[in-house]
């Protein structure tokens, strides 16, 4: 397999080719797509790759290809169901491959052109270079330069270089303060024990705003460039309806795969769905001796889905199956007609895997959550693999026979007996299970999908399991020091009682009726604020801000940390909440619409030699902070950190509102700089929000 993406300003090309195995079929995927790129830019790539004229128009008259060839094997779809994307342009492999390094190249040199440089990264260069005049032997040290109360910037860069230069550290920060020179440094004094405060110069700050708001992407870098990164989550299970408990995989899931992506990353997302069991055979079962029961979503009366359904048929077929041997014993054949492939049975099963998903996409669509059909590898994707990884463990000996099963055993991790805990790869039956299925997938990531980095975003309950999987993946070969495998753990979603979120009679709670119940408080809280707002934009506002603010809650919170669902506190307009983020938002867009109107062009004027007022120095100060921000949330894998920063820079925006009139102020050049401010704040916050997977709206 292989599979690569470049990017452009503009545009995202995508070509990927794969050998898809089902259990009734085999087919070779090759897929590629590029869009919303200039034309020059297609006619460009296309030309230095040799390939000729990548495409045509679209209806939307923007310049769109897509090319798919499949080989069919036994069956015309995969595990699944998914078909192919019809062809518009057929490239050869070699092509594509062409296609792709020169995009990667094109998009390299723009990138390089428009990333601007923080401006306490700009610092940190300047301390290196005093650190290297001052002490050679430790030029490669960490400036530890970091944002302050007290001053700008601080530099810890002396406490910790005192010892081994056999200094005192408030010796050793003014001598380093003597060797700093840098045109953006205003002053450096030392302080306390040895720390340097760092002033900068005001025009260097407004500059600073101005490159920012300017560039494209507000000049961040792509440091994940080159790295590709396969996100396993959401993974609900067919036939069954998304709980509360699918709720944090899929919101953080989806945030760290936007996250990693807009930093230049290529990212896969997997959507590894239960699709395959026991399971099936007993409600296939029911089904066919039930067929009065509707399931299909063009059968069901209004305001009931297929999933529910599906969902309360598969409670049935389950007491059925307890209760009744026979029915049992049909089941039981009934699973042995669907890993056989019985034309009927498959059928059925297909049609349910379909209706599932389609439920799925409904909720994923209304969550904004980026996952779609051809990112699904579910369980039975891998079915055919399991008997050849439990082959490959036994013969090299990692797995061995345990009272008639296949086990691994690591001897680092024992039970409170002091036993190995074993991982299951082949049951004494014959059977596998979970341990199995997640040694394929490590297996087909690494080796089919070239990962580089494997992150499963699953609840902490998990974290035994996943450590057992990556070491025995680590004795095969499948996980080589090259590559990173993480369990990413976060905790539960808690009720009013502080324990997990329960319905009134104690089952699961729907993730719809979830976000029902926020956006049913989110309705309350804008009908309060806008009496006299139409009931149609009511609406509109009290889904977006309700489903942000579920979303918002969750990943504001440290994700390893449990939660309590409270939609009333979610969805207030004041403290940290998304809909206090998506109100700020809205008010400064509501500014800049003003604006335009009174002083048309005069947020797009910049004077950089103006004085700062404190709030604006604060704020442009905040805002350049954003790029280490989205650096330090990708390195730990904690949405949380980008959360408390838009929240921060909201509230930094607040305080220069109040502080410093903009559509009045005194003079035109100082109106103008305001405006910058309002601008690249909107976009901060607008780009922090949509990372989240959350809605900037305009007006509210």
């Amino acid at each position: 397999m292989w599979s690569e993406r470049a990017r452009s300003r503009t545009s995202v090309l995508t070509i990927r080719s794969r050998q898809v195995r089902g259990p009734f079929g085999t087919r070779e995927v090759m897929i590629g797509r590029c869009t919303h790129l200039p034309h020059y830019l297609h006619q460009c790539v296309a030309r230095e790759a040799g390939c000729g004229e990548p495409g045509q128009l679209s209806e939307e008259g923007d310049p769109a290809t897509a090319l798919a060839s499949t080989k069919q094997g036994s069956g015309a779809r995969d595990g699944v169901g998914r078909e192919p994307r019809p062809a518009r342009r057929a490239w050869d492999t070699g092509s594509c491959h062409k296609i792709v390094r020169f995009s990667s190249e094109l998009e390299h040199r723009m990138n390089q052109q428009h990333v601007v440089v923080s401006l306490t990264d700009q610092v940190h260069d300047a301390l290196r270079r005093s650190i290297a005049a001052v002490l050679p032997d430790h030029a490669s040290a960490d400036p530890l330069v970091r944002p302050s109360d007290h001053a700008d910037l601080q530099v810890n860069a002396a406490l910790g270089l005192a010892k081994p230069a056999r200094r005192r550290p408030a010796d050793l920060a003014a001598d380093l303060v003597t060797h700093l020179t840098d045109p953006l440094i205003a002053s450096a004094d030392v302080s306390g024990p040895g720390f340097i405060n760092i002033t900068l110069r005001d025009v260097g700050i407004w500059t600073q705003v101005r490159d920012r708001m300017t560039a494209p992407r507000l000049g961040i870098a792509h440091p994940e460039t080159g790295r590709r990164t396969v996100i396993d989550y959401s993974a609900p299970n067919i036939a069954k309806e998304m709980h509360v408990g699918h709720l944090r995989t899929t919101i953080i899931g989806d945030a760290l795969a936007r996250i990693l992506t807009f930093l230049g990353g290529d990212v896969i997302r997997q959507n590894h769905l239960g699709d395959w069991g026991t399971q099936f055979g007993m409600l296939i079962q029911y089904l066919d001796e039930h067929p009065e029961a509707p399931w299909h979503a063009d059968q069901l009366e209004p305001g009931i889905d297929a999933i529910g359904a599906l969902d309360g048929l598969y409670r049935a077929a389950r007491a059925t199956f307890e209760a009744d041997p026979a029915f049992a014993d049909r089941s039981r054949a009934r699973v042995v007609a669907l890993q056989a492939g019985d034309p009927e049975t498959v059928r059925t099963w297909k049609a349910i895997i379909a209706e599932s998903q389609g439920a799925f996409n409904a909720l994923y669509t209304r969550l904004g959550v980026l996952l779609t059909d051809h990112d699904v590898a579910g369980e039975s994707f891998y079915n055919p693999m399991l008997p050849e990884v439990a082959d490959e463990l036994e013969r090299r000996s990692i797995a061995v026979d345990s009272q008639g099963a296949l086990c691994v055993f690591d001897p680092d991790v024992t039970g409170p007996d002091g036993s190995p805990i074993p991982l299951m790869v082949r049951k004494s039956d014959g059977g596998y299970g979970y341990d199995t299925t997640d040694l394929a997938t490590i297996r087909y990531r690494t080796t089919e999908l070239k990962a580089d980095r494997i992150l499963y975003v699953v609840d902490s309950r998990q974290a035994l399991h996943f450590r057992l999987i990556f070491s025995a993946a680590r004795r095969a070969g499948w996980l080589t020091d090259d590559v990173e495998a993480r369990h990413i753990p976060f905790g539960t979603v808690l009720g009013p009682d502080g324990r997990p979120f329960k319905t009134r009679s104690g089952g699961t709670v729907r993730l719809s009726d979830l976000l029902d119940d926020s956006v049913a408080s989110a309705r309350t809280t804008v009908r309060e604020k806008n009496p006299a707002m139409s009931e149609d934009r009511v609406e509109q506002i009290a889904e977006q801000a309700g489903v942000g603010a579920v979303k918002y809650a969750d990943l504001s919170t440290s994700r390893i940390k449990d939660y309590t669902f409270d939609p009333v506190r979610m969805t207030a307009f004041a403290g940290d909440t998304g809909v206090y983020l998506q109100y700020a938002h809205t008010r400064i867009c509501s500014i800049l619409d003003r604006a335009d109107t009174e002083f048309p062009g005069a947020r797009f004027q910049v004077d950089v030699h103006l004085e700062l007022h404190p709030t604006e120095r604060a704020l442009a100060l905040a805002l350049d902070q954003f790029a280490a921000v989205l650096a330090e949330t990708a390195a730990n894998y904690e949405p949380h950190r980008l959360c408390g920063y838009l929240f921060s820079l909201a509230k930094a925006y607040s305080d220069f509102y109040e502080a410093c009139p903009v559509l009045r102020a005194p003079t035109t050049a100082v109106r103008g700089n305001r405006l910058a401010l309002c601008r690249l704040t909107a976009a901060t916050l607008a780009q922090g929000l949509d990372l989240l997977g959350i809605a900037a709206p305009r007006l509210m």
